[in-house]
């Protein structure tokens, strides 16, 4: 009996399959273009709204950190209770928290909400901290809590300070020296491709801390999060 010879992928076929590659290249890049331009539809939060949660607790609990994040968590909670979203409330169960570390700085965190096109934390330290921003996919709206930031941008020679009840908004795309000065909690606020952004935030780990235990954590709980709001149709 005559075995059949293995068919060869010769030079000729693979230069035949280049247009359907191309083709299915054109058409993933149009479907990337075509979400993004409808990213507004799939929010949920409003900034505003968010900015003035934390200027009232700062303005009720001045310089009390658990207290203030205890009344954002509380206030958002009550508020977003729909099932449009799912909030994480158990911001005072120790194992909800973990350090994170991130364009060379490091803090505590933990996360509100999560989702592929949300996300909203508390983030600090009572130590201070400075690093890299990162340039991500989405816009970033950094509350301060207690403490100060500072930051800075390329070409800029003074730097900028924003105190408690400030906003620092960092456009996606754009980058800046940052500093937690001494000690600093915010909410922070991210929408845009929160995905695309979880690279940034594991790359220390993998590359310097080689602190696995804490990675577990990080993936488990921003896996869980992103979870529950996919089974309630929150994309």
């Amino acid at each position: 009996m005559a075995t059949k010879k293995p068919l060869k992928v010769t030079r000729k076929s693979k230069l035949q399959a280049l247009p359907l590659y191309g083709l299915l290249l054109a058409l993933f890049l149009a479907g990337c273009a075509y979400l993004d331009s409808i990213r507004e539809k799939f929010y949920v939060f409003d900034h505003k709204q968010l900015h003035e949660v934390a200027q009232t607790a700062v303005r009720l609990y001045p310089e009390d950190p658990t207290s203030i994040v205890n009344h954002i968590v509380t206030n958002l909670t009550s508020t977003y209770s729909s099932p449009q979203i799912a909030i994480n409330p158990h911001i005072n169960v120790k194992s909800e928290w973990f350090l994170n570390n991130a364009g060379g700085a490091m803090g505590a965190m933990f996360i509100i909400h999560a989702s592929i096109t949300e996300y909203l934390i508390i983030f600090g330290t009572p130590l201070g901290t400075e690093g890299h921003t990162g340039r991500h996919t989405a816009d970033d709206y950094f509350n301060i809590l207690v403490g100060e930031q500072w930051a800075f941008s390329a070409g800029d020679l003074e730097k900028e300070i924003y105190r408690p009840g400030d906003v620092h908004f960092l456009p996606r795309g754009t980058v800046k020296q940052y500093k937690m000065h001494e000690g600093c909690f915010a909410l922070e606020y991210a929408r845009g491709w929160i995905p695309l952004m979880l690279p940034f935030g594991l790359a220390d780990t993998l590359s310097s801390t080689l602190d696995f235990p804490t990675f577990y954590h990080t993936v488990r709980i921003t896996a869980r999060e992103t979870l529950r709001n996919l089974l309630i149709g929150k994309i």
